[in-house]
């Protein structure tokens, strides 16, 4: 069942968007007398809680390109290709497969995107000491759910560009902020979350209506993401410390069966820890307003192109296709492969009338994780391509217990078992044991999480990206290196920062 929290207020659209025209700038505006007064209720400061969560909605498209976080990170790594109708289609993912993205093409609209949530993020913290009559508990409830959707916008900004501007005061004119190294990013990213986590009051799991809000769980997976990534040894034992805490509470646990996780029933099963809501009932997400409230493009985009004669999918753009040898990986008898992925020759067996047109580096493959239901935008009210009712699963439960197989695995301080929590996901894969080694569980969460943004960060934080991103004899022509651990930073940015931004290489 769908759970929406995300409210789009016309009050704090026009609040927030007030200023933006320059003949503005030079005023003191009566706009900021009238925020400091509006701000003064719970009612009010929750709206703006809410504000802070709707720009989860837009990663997949807002301002005209297309740049789900899952497909944008997978694209750099090497299970998937970009697709498309050729090399020149969506060229900025194109030039991020080949490592040779440039400022002027690259996925700028989620620079804008992040800073976005961002900027609203603090304005529940700049004005929740006007707000009257608000309890203890519910303003550290407040407070903490911003940190934490902070956090997770500063993290992907850190993870694609590295050394941003990072502040936590939203800017005044002329809206030019310091530009900080990225081990400075990550501190005030992981002392942020060590803040809510102590001090917010968040529930383990959130009770049933409230799904799409900031957990203890959430916080707890965002935390240890960054930590490892970071390689911060120093913080290993206390990452385990909050895995362990998810695992022992009893709130989550594995599904039986992987393959229906993807279904809308599968949305906030029991595995579920984070998830980004979309909905396709009343959905109004259209071309001319693609921050409405709604669905998601996602499903569209990288559906099979000219499809005909499937009950169960509906026909896309062709993009994403999965590599055959990404599909090889798996033996034989693991549900996470014909669970995840759609072998279109396999299909057509059980449907004889399937068929569909070949794009751009096609190989057969689809991630029928995230493909176009058949039905999946019923009853929207505007643009159906932009409508899928599709959430987007942040994080699931079987990556709390890899993270915390290879925590202990990597030295830090638990009770429990690396080849336990290991086995439990091979388990339900109905695959068989194997030893517990870093290699061995970076290889797992390959099989387990193909298409779900998570490979090419565990590529470079396990050292192993200079082994695996290389050129493949067919498409990718460029090695990634170390000096390509960043994106170039928009050069929209770049100009517009006078001089205060010094660009990444690339």
């Amino acid at each position: 069942m769908k759970r929406l929290i995300y409210i789009v207020t016309t009050i704090f659209a026009i609040l927030t968007q007030s200023g933006c025209s320059e003949k503005f700038l030079d005023v003191e505006s009566a706009d900021k007398l009238y925020v400091n007064e509006y701000y003064t209720t719970e009612p009010r400061i929750f709206e703006a809680l809410v504000a802070a969560y709707d720009p989860l909605q837009w990663f997949d498209y807002a301002w005209g390109q297309y740049t789900h976080i899952g497909l944008v990170s997978d694209v750099m790594g090497d299970d998937v290709y970009v697709g498309g109708a050729d090399a020149n289609d969506c060229i900025y993912l194109h030039r991020m497969f080949n490592y040779a993205a440039l400022p002027t093409s690259v996925v700028s609209d989620l620079w804008t995107t992040f800073y976005s949530g961002i900027n609203r993020s603090n304005i529940v913290m700049q004005y929740m000491d006007n707000v009257n009559g608000i309890s203890d508990g519910s303003k550290a409830l407040y407070l903490a759910e911003a940190k934490v959707l902070r956090s997770f916008y500063y993290t992907w900004l850190w993870k694609l560009w590295g050394n941003i501007p990072y502040y936590e005061t939203n800017l005044e004119y002329p809206y030019i902020a310091k530009q900080n190294t990225a081990d400075q990013v990550y501190e005030g990213i992981v002392t942020t979350l060590e803040d809510a986590i102590k001090n917010g009051g968040l529930p383990m799991k959130v009770s049933s209506g409230k799904e799409g809000r900031v957990s203890l769980a959430m916080a707890y997976m965002l935390y240890t993401e960054v930590v490892m990534y970071q390689n911060d040894e120093t913080r290993f034992t206390q990452a385990l410390k909050y895995m362990e805490e998810i695992i022992n509470s009893g709130q989550y646990d594995l599904v039986s069966d992987f393959a229906g996780l993807w279904e809308e029933s599968g949305e906030w099963s029991k595995e579920s820890i984070f998830e980004i809501n979309y909905y396709s009932r009343n959905a109004v997400r259209s071309w001319s307003n693609a921050t409405n409230d709604g669905g998601s493009v996602y499903p569209k985009l990288i559906g099979i192109y000219n499809l005909a004669g499937s009950p169960d999918y509906d026909g896309g753009w062709g993009f994403e296709p999965v590599k055959a040898n990404a599909y090889a990986l798996y033996a034989e008898n693991d549900k996470r492969r014909d669970g995840g992925i759609l072998n279109f020759a396999k299909y057509k067996e059980q449907h004889p009338g399937a068929s569909y047109q070949p794009r751009y580096q096609d190989q057969g493959f689809f991630l029928k994780k995230y493909i176009a239901r058949a039905g999946g935008n019923a009853n929207h009210s505007a643009d159906a391509d932009l409508n899928y009712n599709n959430n987007f699963r942040v994080y699931r439960y079987s990556e709390t217990l890899l993270n915390a197989a290879e925590l202990l695995i990597r030295g830090a301080s638990g009770s429990g078992s690396a080849q336990v929590y290991l086995d439990k996901v091979r388990t339900r894969a109905g695959i068989g044991t194997i030893s517990p080694t870093v290699e061995n569980i970076i290889k797992e969460r390959r099989l387990e999480f193909l298409g779900e943004g998570k490979r090419y960060w565990d590529l470079i934080r396990s050292g192993y990206a200079s082994q695996y991103l290389v050129p493949d004899g067919a498409y990718r022509t460029t090695a990634w290196t170390a000096s390509k651990k960043y994106l170039p930073i928009p050069q929209s940015e770049i100009d517009a920062a006078a001089g205060t931004l010094t660009q990444n290489n690339y």
